[in-house]
């Protein structure tokens, strides 16, 4: 779960139009973000409701499809995208996942955040009000073949705080987001990945 949810998540931030409608919103959210740094929690909750599994760690992003995301609990993992491809190193495992960046985003919830603006071709969006303090936007992808049945982004004010994305499988992942920093200045090599000598590569390189 965790490997799929960072093939499918470049995250971002930007403020936005308070009143503005769903596809407003979003739009304008995407088209002016340029990058990001901040930490993160996940959780996620299976089809009953209970916890399965937590982690934290660190993400930076740059846009388009450039982005570095960092577990550092329970385990390390690092998953680097160069604009290219997607690059997932776990480090226990001793191994590295290659895939081509388009391959990897598709209509997956990456594409809302880290595509071509081309969001209505994509997905169907909505308001879903008010839950936790936040003021919520949904978006379900018209593809059926997906891996993901909608993700919901939780604002306050004109910060984004929070993601949860439903898959098919009943599954709940909830991120929440502190230390943000929009478009901080960030080092090229923060993008870069090199597969350390002797680890397993999988994949299309």
């Amino acid at each position: 779960m965790i490997r799929n949810l960072l093939i499918s998540i470049v995250l971002l931030v930007q403020s936005i139009p308070a009143l503005a409608d769903a596809p407003t919103r979003l739009a304008a959210f995407v088209a002016a973000t340029k990058g990001l740094k901040a930490n993160f929690t996940q959780t996620v909750y299976d089809r009953a409701g209970r916890k399965t599994q937590e982690a934290n760690g660190s993400l930076f992003f740059s846009r388009p499809g450039k982005f570095r995301w960092v577990y550092q609990k329970p385990y390390a993992q690092v998953i680097v995208g160069d604009g290219k491809r997607i690059w997932i190193h776990d480090e226990d495992l001793d191994q590295v996942t290659v895939r081509k960046l388009d391959q990897a985003l598709g209509d997956s919830p990456a594409a809302l955040l880290a595509g071509d603006n081309n969001i209505d071709k994509l997905f169907n969006l909505k308001d879903a009000g008010g839950k936790d303090g936040l003021e919520w936007l949904e978006a379900t992808p018209k593809s059926k073949e997906g891996s993901f049945k909608k993700v919901r982004m939780g604002f306050k004010g004109d910060d984004l705080q929070a993601m949860e994305l439903q898959d098919n499988f009943g599954q709940t992942t909830l991120l929440r987001f502190s230390n943000l920093q929009r478009n901080p200045s960030m080092g090229a090599s923060l993008f870069r990945f090199t597969p350390p000598k002797g680890v397993d590569v999988i994949g299309d390189r």
